[in-house]
């Protein structure tokens, strides 16, 4: 923060150093929630991505060297500089993205429970062994790091989203080169920051600013960087793909959603109005698990709506604690929010609620979406098949539970997916045949608990999973050892 303060320039962090991106260029970050600038963040090219990569290579030997065990002692030490600096972390990520800082202290609180459970793996590396068919020899496997690891965020949920992707990659025994997104860059410096101060060595963790295009592209072509992992939209993941698969680069893919959330004719509606609510606009919906797609059976759609629109109509938009969600991130997304609903109502698409720019002293001057509802939608239509990344939600009639689960399965995306039921075998059918990464029965379209795996199907991954100790599977390789014992010599 000194170097902020003292600059009003937003650095990158290399060889455990703040340092200019090479001929000092930069770009302007505005506030989302009176569009102000903030501060100058440094735009990063090739050149300083190689430096980045250059620093990660050369300090990563050493720490892959570092047994397990203490490389979790540095990282639970990370995790705990994390909790005490929370407060200064949330508001961190408050200026940044606009949503409270209440909010911004749950967030923080996850990023930490990551670290934590990520710092307990240096305890669990496991292998295996196992039998050979051949007499007298014996099998095993173990866990090696990759090497240098790229990484690439987004900035929805800017300090988890760093948790998600450091810790796992750092337990495994790899430095990491992390591309910070263009809107969070302070969050990612401030985090590397801390790292220093809780004993990485210099090098492990290295974070470039930048845009995609120009910093986050380098890192993906780059012959040093062994493994990358992607989160953010379709779009950019099939690019990364594309990019890496050229080199054979191994690419953890997670991308968007377009998520249904099932309300049956025996659901308790007020609690499916509750997470629908939660499902549908926490975070401003941009949530890669949001609920856009609320599909209801006939017989309850009614009555659901008009609940469900009256709970909309209470919703307080701002970044105070006592406001339901912020402002998207920036004016291009909030434009773009604002063309995909004009488009629909174009396609015979009926708004219900919202569907504007939030008017008044209090919103005009940030990037505010209002709460919108959408009806009169066909599975077919653009904004069914498109995620759009805002407060935006379409509701769907279903007859019955078979045309409820055949919409919910109609989309090209596949991430979470959830019904509200008191039938115990309408649940357990859903939770099997839904086409999702992740299914919940009465609740929410969320699924990010640090033990747990979270990533989809179709087009919202490539069928890595991250967190839980599936992750240390994007960010190690597996060995076999075979050791041959020869009886004449026992």
């Amino acid at each position: 923060m000194t170097a902020l303060k003292a600059t009003g320039l937003v650095r990158n962090w290399i060889a455990g150093e703040s340092c200019a991106a090479a001929g000092d260029p930069y770009f302007v970050k505005r506030s989302p929630i009176d569009g102000r600038e903030l501060y100058r963040v440094s735009r990063s090219t090739a050149d300083d991505v190689n430096a980045a990569v250059t620093a990660a290579r050369q300090a990563q030997p050493h720490w892959a060297a570092t047994p397990a065990v203490r490389r979790g002692a540095i990282l639970h030490d990370i995790a705990m500089l994390l909790r005490a600096r929370r407060e200064e972390i949330a508001r961190c990520v408050h200026l940044e993205t606009g949503k409270s800082l209440k909010d911004a202290l749950g967030e923080t609180d996850a990023a930490v429970a990551q670290g934590l459970f990520m710092a307990g793996e240096g305890q669990r590396l496991y292998g295996r062994t196992t039998t050979s068919a051949a007499p007298n020899k014996y099998a095993s496997t173990v866990r090696e790091p990759m090497g240098v690891a790229g990484l690439i965020i987004a900035a929805n949920t800017p300090i988890a989203n760093v948790a998600w992707k450091v810790f796992p990659a750092l337990i495994c025994g790899n430095a990491a080169v992390l591309k910070a997104a263009e809107d969070t860059p302070l969050t990612a410096y401030l985090f590397a920051e801390l790292t220093r101060e809780a004993g990485l060595p210099a090098g492990v963790l290295n974070v470039v600013q930048g845009y995609g295009a120009e910093a986050g592209e380098p890192l993906v072509l780059h012959s040093d960087v062994a493994v990358l992992s992607f989160t953010g939209s379709t779009a950019v993941g099939r690019r990364i793909a594309e990019l890496a698969g050229k080199r054979l680069a191994k690419v953890s893919l997670e991308l968007g959603g377009k998520n249904p959330l099932v309300v049956c004719d025996d659901a308790d509606l007020g609690q499916a109005v509750k997470w629908t609510l939660l499902s549908a606009f926490s975070n401003a919906g941009q949530r890669c698990a949001a609920a856009s797609r609320i599909i209801v059976f006939d017989d309850v759609y009614t009555i659901f709506r008009e609940k469900l629109l009256d709970a909309v109509a209470r919703l307080r938009v701002g970044p105070n604690d006592d406001d339901d969600f912020g402002p998207v991130i920036n004016e291009r997304q909030l434009n773009n929010l604002l063309s995909a609903v004009q488009h629909a109502v174009q396609q015979g698409a009926l708004v219900s609620a919202g569907g504007m720019r939030l008017p008044g002293s209090a919103h005009q001057a940030g990037y505010y979406l209002a709460p919108t509802v959408i009806e009169q939608v066909r599975v077919d239509d653009e904004i069914s098949l498109n995620e759009l990344f805002g407060p935006i939600t379409c509701l769907y009639r279903a007859r019955d539970f078979s045309d409820a689960l055949a919409q919910a399965n109609a989309s090209p995306y596949g991430l979470t997916a959830c019904i509200h039921t008191g039938n115990l075998h309408r649940a357990l059918e859903f939770v099997h045949k839904v086409q999702a990464g992740v299914a919940v029965v009465n609740g929410g379209t969320y699924g990010s608990e640090p033990h747990m795996p979270f990533g989809g199907a179709k087009q919202s991954g490539n069928g890595s999973r991250e967190p839980g100790t599936e992750a240390l599977d994007i960010y190690s390789n597996i060995k076999d050892i075979y050791l041959n014992v020869d009886p004449a010599r026992i």
